[in-house]
Order: C-alpha cells, then structure tokens, then sequence
C-alpha cells in the first residue's frame, strides 16, 4: 500500500483571488506556514469537503502536498511554492512588500 504524503488545504480567496490555506481551526489564511499539515488521508479528505462547502469565501479547493518546515508546513511541488509569493507582479498582492 503506498504511504501517504502529507497534505496542506488550499484554495483561492473567492473575492481578491490570492492563494490561501485552511488552519487548523478551520479559517483560512494567506500565510502557507500557517496552515494544517495534514498527516493522514481519511483526515485530508474531510478537511477538503469542509474547505469545497465554503464556495461563498474561496474556490478551486484542493489538497497539495507539503513537508514539515521549521516554520510550519512547505510546499513540496514547484506549483505550490509559486503561488506562497503571491502574484507573478509586484504592483500588487504578497510581493508589493518585497519590490
């Protein structure tokens, strides 16, 4: 049987569209390190259904896979760490800070 890969909930935030991750306690933030590493499946799959029952707050919700950070969860895949910055620009969104 394969292992399972730990998994973060995220979505987009469904007015401003910026990439967001679901908390332990059910909230949403824009702050990946901040989100739920989820280490078992049946658990993941729950987290996500609660995550796609909240279409008047994001859209496009599903599980990415993540690893254990000194700061909290990581992204793992190229996709994923992309869109922990922010929009490609810095006019606006995360990297208007970093310009």
């Amino acid at each position: 049987m394969a292992r399972f890969t730990p998994k973060t909930v995220t979505a987009n935030d469904l007015l401003d569209g910026d990439s967001v991750w679901l908390t332990p306690e059910g909230t949403w933030t824009r702050d990946h390190h901040q989100a739920e590493l989820i280490e078992d499946e049946a658990h993941a799959q729950l987290r996500l259904l609660l995550a796609q029952r909240q279409g008047d707050r994001v859209v496009g919700a599903y599980l990415a896979d993540a690893r254990p950070g000194p700061n909290g969860p990581e992204p793992v895949h190229f996709r994923e760490i992309f869109r922990t910055r922010g929009p490609s620009n810095y006019a606006h969104g995360k990297q208007a800070t970093s310009a």
